[in-house]
């Protein structure tokens, strides 16, 4: 998916994550082959009691599904390793613009308002980062939930994505739950106008999804 005028690291990390899709197809197609062979699976045996290769099974098609396999997890083994690097890189990119915001601020308060540097950073630092998303539902017992998620909690970052490179669709939102499954995503929340750290972790739970809540775009 490419956005226009979105982050380079972002529009690479995309076509990564389309790439991870694409090798999981393929590793499940070949999977069904050693499935509609008996079941053999990776290690199961090709050859009889007897020492003769099985005549129940395709032993040269099984063969030839595991070697891609092998191939096809080793490759997403490489782009997994990838997409971590490139996702710490976004965060890390993400902190060092709010970084910067909050100096321009801080110089914007000087400027504008005569007042001295310890009131400009006290005002910039209670400065909330604009929401871009809004949560419109949490399920009991789900992740979101651990997190302390509520609804209506309007959420500023959620990961390396803020309203400065959000590209304005969900499946955004949805790659970063799917490929940060068991990991832990940091989130800028406000609330009653507070600003709330929080730390979600999505992961398999006992109902739908990894979340267990519903976002939506903030309405300005």
């Amino acid at each position: 998916m490419v956005v226009p005028n979105s982050n380079p690291l972002e529009t690479k990390l995309f076509k990564l994550m389309s790439d991870k899709d694409k090798l999981e197809t393929q590793i499940n197609t070949y999977g069904v082959i050693l499935s509609q062979n008996d079941n053999v699976g990776m290690t199961g045996p090709l050859i009889d009691t007897e020492g003769f290769p099985r005549n129940d099974i395709d032993v040269h098609q099984v063969r030839q599904a595991r070697q891609q396999i092998i191939c096809l997890q080793n490759d997403h083994k490489a782009l997994m390793k990838e997409i971590e690097k490139l996702m710490h890189e976004l965060h890390a990119e993400a902190k060092q613009a709010h970084t910067s915001q909050q100096l321009s601020h801080k110089a914007a308060g000087m400027d504008l308002n005569n007042s001295s540097s310890d009131d400009s950073e006290e005002m910039s630092d209670a400065l909330p980062q604009k929401p871009f998303l809004k949560v419109k539902n949490v399920s009991v017992g789900s992740p979101a939930e651990e997190a302390g998620l509520r609804i209506n909690d309007e959420i500023s970052e959620f990961g390396s994505a803020n309203a400065n490179n959000f590209n304005k669709k969900l499946e955004t939102i949805a790659n970063i739950v799917k490929h940060m499954h068991d990991r832990r995503i940091p989130l800028k929340v406000l609330r009653n106008n507070e600003i709330l750290n929080l730390i979600l972790i999505p992961h398999t739970w006992s109902g739908p999804g990894l979340l267990g809540c519903n976002v939506d775009l903030f309405d300005n």
